[in-house]
């Protein structure tokens, strides 16, 4: 099946040839290619080690994978919103005119929507996720390699530190410190990272747990 997909992205590719030129000479490329490598490699395509391969992995994410489209578009500006309608863009996944860092990674993305003062490198955001406001000014800010899983809602004015984990279905009202998960509603954090000793962590009722029994 991975070789039939594949080859049906390359046999398609001629469409998304403009795309790739803009890829290869837009001013923000290195982003695109950062994000193009996390793609690849969450999906197991291997990393492009060339402008060939580059080539390859990008035709097979813009044809199978659409949420890598719309940080595509959003990382090119306005040459990728006109060239968009060679291969459009998932609709129910709204990225807001937001500074997002290199390697966002958004898993399905149906019914997401971002809207922040900044989110940082290697996130991960999954499907009907909001970050956005509760009133006409006050959005939230997001740290660096924060995981957000699905239906979490972060709203408000509020700050999720590096390295944090938000629960599925959490909503985020109040700031999150770094290196800690958060589940709930409200969100109130359940672990945090390793403390009193190498491999241990505890939760914040203080138990001690196995570094390999945490999982991020």
């Amino acid at each position: 099946m991975k070789v039939i997909k594949c080859a049906f992205a390359v046999l398609t590719s001629v469409r998304l040839i403009p795309l790739i030129a803009l890829m290869l000479l837009s001013s923000n490329r290195n982003i695109v290619y950062t994000d193009l490598n996390r793609y690849a490699s969450v999906y197991h395509l291997g990393l492009p080690r060339n402008w060939r391969q580059r080539i390859l992995v990008f035709a097979h994410v813009m044809t199978w994978l659409p949420e890598f489209r719309n940080i595509f578009y959003l990382r090119t500006g306005l040459p990728g919103l006109l060239l968009s309608i060679f291969c459009r863009p998932k609709a129910s996944l709204k990225l807001g005119h937001t500074s997002i860092g290199p390697g966002l990674f958004i898993m399905h993305g149906d019914g997401t929507q971002v809207s922040a003062i900044k989110i940082g490198e290697n996130c991960w955001i999954n499907q009907q996720v909001v970050i956005g406001y509760t009133n006409e000014t006050d959005i939230p800010t997001i740290g660096n390699n924060v995981d957000i899983h699905a239906g979490a809602k972060i709203l408000g004015k509020v700050k999720v530190g590096d390295n944090a984990t938000i629960g599925a279905n959490s909503v985020v009202i109040e700031d999150v410190p770094p290196d800690v998960t958060v589940m709930g509603v409200p969100a109130k954090i359940i672990w945090r990272k390793v403390v009193g000793g190498p491999g241990k962590v505890h939760t914040s009722a203080g138990a001690e747990l196995s570094a390999r029994d945490v999982q991020r």
